[in-house]
């Protein structure tokens, strides 16, 4: 990773539609298959996405739910309707104009696509998504109360 080490702070081991993984898991993480399951992620295609401090994560994977929205051929209704409310949803994460609650809201969209559509289209856009609130929930509560209180040109800048 560009810096070294210490300067990793995510990696999605498997592609695009692979879990997110914080980097303290990274540390220990055996990269196969296995390893990947324990950690509730998957090794995918293995064409790892290594994301470094200045990386905007929630941006991230709001970039991954964007281009699964556009890739769905809207023929089965949960991943027709579901991805675009994961997209709209993520895109207001971004900005931090959601509320708090909503963050559960999505877990509990992903969980309606995941294993509900005709082809694994709808699993891909789910669990980045997944593996992002289950990984970085603090960070996207923090984004959210910042907009609240007027702090985020202040986040922008640290």
């Amino acid at each position: 990773v560009r810096g070294g080490w210490k300067n990793l702070k995510a990696v999605i081991p498997g592609g695009a539609s692979c879990p997110i993984l914080p980097a303290k898991l990274c540390e220990e993480a055996i990269m196969d298959y296995d390893g990947m399951r324990e950690l509730k992620s998957s090794f995918g295609t293995a064409c790892m996405i290594v994301m470094d401090q200045s990386t905007d994560v929630i941006a991230a994977v709001w970039r991954l739910s964007k281009f699964f929205k556009h890739e769905s051929c809207g023929q089965c209704t949960p991943c027709r309707e579901g991805t675009g409310w994961m997209m709209r949803v993520m895109e207001r994460l971004v900005r931090g104009d959601a509320e708090v609650e909503e963050i559960d809201m999505l877990l509990d969209v992903t969980k309606q696509v995941e294993g509900h559509t005709i082809c694994a289209l709808g699993d891909a856009a789910a669990w980045p998504i997944q593996g992002l609130i289950r990984h970085y929930r603090e960070e996207i509560e923090d984004r959210i109360k910042a907009k609240r209180t007027g702090r985020m040109g202040a986040m922008a800048a640290e």
